[in-house]
């Protein structure tokens, strides 16, 4: 019973350690670092915007057609 009780207060305490652990590994991007998230980010919306624009000047005519235009 008091395994599984030191068990049960073990898991706060492993998390917390995992977590300061990650925080002290982290670090801030430096200024390329950052350019190049922001493109990928950038060119991230734009293909999705261009592919939501297809999918809709595509799908929603051909969606009337085959439905009879209601």
């Amino acid at each position: 019973m008091s395994d599984q009780i030191q068990e049960f207060m073990d898991i706060p305490r492993d998390f917390v350690r995992d977590g300061t652990q990650f925080l002290n590994r982290c670090t801030k991007p430096d200024g390329r670092e950052f350019l190049k998230i922001s493109q990928a980010v950038g060119v991230g919306f734009l293909v999705m915007g261009a592919v939501g624009y297809l999918v809709k000047l595509i799908h929603i005519p051909v969606n009337n057609i085959l439905v009879g235009g209601a």
